[in-house]
């Protein structure tokens, strides 16, 4: 055989087999791997929880049915979150009690009172009033220990005493609830798949372990975002959605305007066309960023959503900022917010919570790697 052709022939052969490996590295590199089982993902679940959990399976079982419903992917990281929310929130109890909750609820009836100039012995008197369960709404007051029960209370004096019509309409005053301790406003706003019967109402939902569960993990997880470490999500968590992202926002604005601005996350005053300070020193810029008044606001109202970064307001108030520091400015701060609530009773904020979370979060995960 002619020696070019046999070095055609061998090189088609070279070709081929070349081909063949890179066809079948191709074939590797996007093959999928397969849905973890349920019953796996619920024993990894298991095998994260705090020792003294009660009743593991039941809630291995919520949190899985709350990924599934959601498509949220229960990667080790996302499980992990989860998990150390609810024990920061909870230490894992449906119905956590909370101490002093009668002294607090009394004194937010006795507050509401006073706002509306109704004497607070007339109040008292109408809360000695049976309440559907036979006892009187002062009795019950007098012995509630969760908030659950607190917000049943609130519920049937609403419905029942003209007096609860007057001092609270139709908002009681139960804010949050749960064993992730998420607001109810949230969920009542993000119930539209949510994967079960609904008895009574989401309230009421809420304070159920199942529904507690569902309605956290959405808060939690069921947002996009751009954050280097699971810690500014639990931030967002206590603080809200993107209010990480957005403190770090305000504090570019401060570096390029020179006015002083409270890093909580806060960008404009939602349900108020009075521009509050982020938006005013926003304005300050407004010659420099080339941005009228109104195309301001209507950036600093995509606040809540991802899209804001995209936004040339985002763009370029941060390249402002980094011009007049010389330096690269984050894109992510712990807001400076100090928790308020009656339930608290010592000085906290939202970089604490986050942090305690965050080392719960830690934990969890060394002890999933060495599992």
């Amino acid at each position: 055989m002619p020696q070019n052709k046999l070095r055609r022939r061998s090189v088609r052969t070279l070709c081929l087999s070349v081909a063949l490996i890179l066809v079948g590295c191709a074939t590797h590199k996007t093959e999928e791997k397969p849905a973890p089982r349920p019953m796996d993902v619920k024993s990894k679940i298991v095998a994260m929880m705090p020792t003294k959990v009660t009743d593991k399976q039941g809630w291995a079982t919520d949190i899985y049915a709350a990924f599934a419903a959601q498509e949220i992917a229960p990667t080790t990281q996302n499980l992990c979150a989860v998990v150390a929310v609810t024990e920061q929130e909870s230490t894992f109890q449906a119905e956590a009690p909370v101490a002093g909750l009668s002294k607090i609820a009394w004194a937010e009836i006795d507050r509401r009172a006073d706002q509306l100039h109704i004497p607070q012995f007339l109040v008292h008197t109408a809360l000695k009033i049976n309440s559907p369960n036979g006892k009187s709404y002062s009795q019950r007051l007098d012995t509630v220990r969760t908030e659950k029960q607190l917000s049943a209370i609130f519920d049937d004096f609403i419905d029942m005493v003209p007096m609860g019509q007057k001092l609270f309409g139709n908002l009681n005053p139960v804010h949050t609830g749960g064993p992730m301790q998420v607001s109810i406003a949230f969920a009542e706003a993000h119930a539209k798949n949510y994967p079960y019967p609904v008895e009574t109402s989401i309230r009421h939902e809420v304070f159920s372990r199942r529904g507690g569960m569902y309605f956290g993990i959405a808060h939690l997880l069921g947002y996009p975002a751009n954050y280097p470490q699971p810690i500014y999500r639990f931030a967002d968590f206590n603080a809200g959605w993107y209010a990480s992202r957005n403190a770090a926002f305000q504090n570019a604005v401060s570096q390029a305007s020179g006015i002083p601005l409270a890093l909580d996350g806060d960008l404009i005053n939602y349900g108020s066309k009075t521009a509050g300070k982020t938006e005013l020193a926003v304005r300050v810029l407004g010659k420099r960023l080339d941005m009228s008044y109104s195309s301001i606001r209507r950036a600093l109202e995509q606040g809540d959503r991802l899209d804001f970064e995209k936004t040339s307001l985002f763009k370029n108030v941060f390249a402002l900022a980094e011009k007049a520091t010389g330096k690269a400015l984050p894109r992510q701060i712990l807001p400076g917010i100090t928790l308020e609530s009656p339930k608290i009773t010592r000085k906290l904020t939202t970089a604490w919570f986050a942090k305690r979370v965050d080392e719960r979060f830690q934990r969890c995960i060394s002890k999933a790697s060495a599992g």
